[in-house]
């Protein structure tokens, strides 16, 4: 990523961390608390749940952002879309990993991104309990200020596989294009949302690969996975900032073997 695509970056990266802050101070309050839990599905699709931690948090990100930079865009999971002036908008997931939340598991974070209309530029994945904060910046990642980096991993045979949930392969091809690569990595495990993506970038697995993401569930997560070293992209190879088919790889080797089968699913 070009530091000069944002040259005042920095002041923006420690503004994201002011917007984990407060998100913080709200989620910690319901956490592990009895929690009324509402289903946005509403019966047509799987069951997909929201607390007043997420709405809250998302509200304290939102009234900070309006308050310090009133042209900037806001992009969020609970309340929408609010168009900017100035061509940079903020990209935010209150909590990724409800389900993880509201049954006292830890995976599960704050993301913030800030996208520049090109690609997002920082990234944040805050988990408030446990104290630990990944940011993406044009200049690396780091855990809590200190840097991070993937690790090396030869191929898919020695390679560590996460995904959140099974079921989000829910077309037959996606399915197939998932258990095509599960076949020829080492070991797979399933749960984590964001922060399996977060274990990649600290150099503890080696491949995500998801279906169905929205740009709010990945956006703040690559800055954080290029600045430790590793590639995020779609199945076939573009961006990955729009969400959809993703996969994510700590060494280039597994990404470009995960992507020469992938792209044959991606339709």
């Amino acid at each position: 990523m070009a530091p000069d695509r944002l040259p005042n970056w920095q002041s923006y990266a420690d503004f994201a961390g002011r917007l984990a802050d407060a998100s913080g101070a709200v989620i910690r309050r319901y956490f592990r608390q009895p929690l009324a839990v509402t289903d946005k599905s509403d019966g047509s699709r799987d069951f997909d749940p929201v607390t007043a931690a997420d709405k809250e948090a998302e509200a304290a990100i939102r009234a900070l952002i309006r308050h310090t930079y009133p042209g900037h865009g806001i992009l969020g999971e609970e309340h929408g879309v609010e168009t900017g002036s100035d061509g940079l908008t903020w990209v935010i997931d209150p909590i990724d990993g409800t389900r993880a939340f509201m049954t006292g598991m830890l995976s599960w974070g704050t993301l913030i991104a800030l996208n520049d209309g090109a690609g997002p530029v920082i990234g944040v994945m805050d988990q408030p309990v446990t104290g630990e904060r990944l940011t993406g910046t044009p200049e690396g990642a780091f855990l809590n200020a200190a840097p991070i980096r993937t690790r090396e991993c030869a191929g898919l045979s020695d390679a560590i596989l996460y995904s959140t949930v099974p079921e989000m392969f829910s077309e037959p091809n996606w399915k197939a294009g998932f258990e095509a690569v599960e076949a020829k990595v080492r070991m797979r495990r399933f749960g984590g949302d964001c922060y399996a993506y977060c274990l990649l970038a600290m150099g503890f697995i080696d491949i995500v690969i998801e279906a169905g993401l929205k740009p709010y569930d990945i956006q703040a997560l690559i800055p954080i996975i290029q600045g430790a070293g590793g590639t995020v992209t779609t199945w076939t190879g573009a961006p990955a900032d729009q969400g959809g088919l993703i996969v994510a790889a700590g060494d280039k080797r597994v990404h470009e073997a995960a992507l020469a089968i992938l792209r044959d699913f991606a339709d």
